[in-house]
Order: structure tokens, then C-alpha cells, then sequence
């Protein structure tokens, strides 16, 4: 059974259309913040790659990026994000990220990055 995919993202559309493309391909857990991503990690130790939306309520993408690489500094993630804003993409390179895609996406474009980071 292949690595678990975390993906957090405030926007139930978003979540579903990553089902949808990801679904028949990898064990998917869909979170809707970043609290509710960070008890997952903690929780679910065979997680192979995080696919996260950078804008959130309570805590944005970059907070939680930046805590799980406290904890999880190998763990590859990948910032979703539907401005696009060079600034928040390289901050998010910066702080550890493994790249980003932009709303919106394409579902071979999804699929690409997936699969070219767990190899």
C-alpha cells in the first residue's frame, strides 16, 4: 500500500476535486485546517507527502509549514495556492516546502507533481 497524502485546505471544492483526481491512485486524508492537519501527522505516522492550501483561517499554510518541518523536517510538501504570488511561493520554498501549484489546477498537473515527489 503506497504512502498516505495529507491534504488540508479550508475549501471543501478543493478537497473533493483532490478526491476526485487523486483518489483511485493513493490513500488520501482530508483535513480543513491546519490544527486538524497537525493532530493528523501526530496520529498517522506513515503520511508520505502533504498537498496544503497556503491561504486558511486560524493558521495559514506558511504556519503550519513552518511547525511540521520543526517536527517532520524530510516530510515533502507541496503549498497550494490560489494567488499567484511569487512572494508567498518563494516564502513558502523557503521555509521548506517542496514546491506549489496554483489554483486553478489541472488534474494531470496534480498528478505529475504527486507522483515526480514520491518517487
Amino acid at each position: 500500500m503506497s504512502k498516505k497524502i495529507l491534504v488540508v485546505d479550508d475549501e471543501l471544492g478543493v478537497r473533493e476535486s483532490l478526491k476526485l483526481i487523486l483518489g483511485d491512485h493513493y490513500n488520501l486524508i482530508l483535513t480543513e485546517d491546519g490544527a486538524q492537519a497537525l493532530d493528523c501527522l501526530k496520529n498517522a505516522p506513515d503520511i508520505g507527502l502533504i498537498l496544503m492550501d497556503i491561504k486558511m483561517p486560524e493558521m495559514n499554510g506558511l504556519e503550519v509549514l513552518a511547525e511540521i518541518k520543526k517536527v517532520y523536517p524530510t516530510l515533502p510538501v507541496v503549498m497550494i495556492t490560489g494567488y499567484k504570488c511569487v512572494e508567498t511561493a518563494a516564502e513558502a520554498v523557503k521555509l521548506g516546502a517542496c514546491g506549489y501549484i496554483v489554483k486553478p489546477f489541472k488534474s494531470d498537473e496534480i498528478l505529475k507533481k504527486v507522483k515526480s515527489v514520491l518517487k
